[in-house]
């Protein structure tokens, strides 16, 4: 029988010690990145919300209503990852594996829906940008002052009002569109371009400090391109914490293994 020779150098002492603090330091994140979690989950549900409630404030100028889908994804994020959470604070405490194996595969699918959810609010953020200005053209033109309740008259009168813009450029955009809005020689704008601090204001484009001056195309873009660049930076800090976190689980049950392995007594069977 050959007999196993230990390095003299080897300290059994010396390498539990190490894998204590290894271990009490990974509970110590991964309890803390919980809390983090449920904090990424509230600005993940402001997200999501902020996009689905933009599109639903202008999206007659959204030719695809795919535009939804990162806002949805969002927020279906933001509830998993509420449990997540709760695991990533119980399971350093419990040391069971049915949670750390549990938080595991959380992790995995958060990892995939953020990822899904970044990637669609790029793509879909680039195809709006050309969209846009298409689809206000094409809304803008249709406007009717005779017609009040028209759906182009709805669409052009909400966005002005709501975002305190006037025009697509601004508000010299009306002046093209003669004759429909010339009346006495004088050309108005959409009564929905007035500031609410002038109440005689008719739209009359001869008098510009009663209008607002920015356009509407600038204003949008602009809402749109901070709507998906704050749930793009969301998503992205959300995946390092993730990515935090099942490296601190994968400490936890590397160092816990399933079952030891132990040699049988043959004195038992016999």
């Amino acid at each position: 029988m050959k007999r196993v020779q230990l390095n003299p150098s080897f300290n059994p002492s010396l390498m539990c010690i190490t894998e204590s603090w290894s271990r009490a330091l990974a509970k110590v994140v991964l309890t803390l990145l919980g809390f983090l979690l449920w904090g990424a989950a509230v600005a993940l549900v402001l997200g999501g919300a902020f996009v689905i409630l933009t599109y639903r404030s202008y999206g007659v100028f959204f030719q695809n209503r795919f535009f939804l889908v990162p806002g949805w994804l969002a927020i279906m994020a933001a509830l998993l990852l509420v449990p997540t959470g709760a695991l990533a604070i119980c399971a350093p405490v419990k040391n069971s594996r049915h949670h750390q194996g549990t938080l595991m595969y959380f992790l995995l699918v958060l990892l995939c829906l953020e990822a899904s959810s970044t990637i669609m609010t790029h793509v879909y953020c680039v195809k709006a940008g050309h969209q846009l200005k298409n689809s206000m053209d094409h809304f803008f033109r249709q406007y009717n002052r005779t017609a009040p309740h028209y759906r182009s008259n709805r669409a052009v009168d909400v966005i002005h009002k709501q975002l305190k813009c006037c025009g697509i450029n601004n508000y010299t955009d009306w002046m093209a569109a003669l004759p429909t809005h010339l009346q006495a020689g004088h050309v108005f704008a959409p009564e929905s371009c007035c500031k609410e601090a002038y109440l005689d204001c008719r739209g009359d484009v001869s008098q510009p400090e009663k209008l607002f001056k920015e356009g509407c195309l600038q204003k949008l873009e602009g809402r749109l391109h901070f709507v998906m660049g704050y749930m793009a930076w969301c998503c992205m800090v959300v995946v390092w914490l993730e990515m935090l976190a099942a490296l601190s689980n994968g400490i936890l049950m590397k160092e816990q293994p399933f079952q030891d392995f132990q040699i049988l007594d043959s004195a038992a069977f016999s």
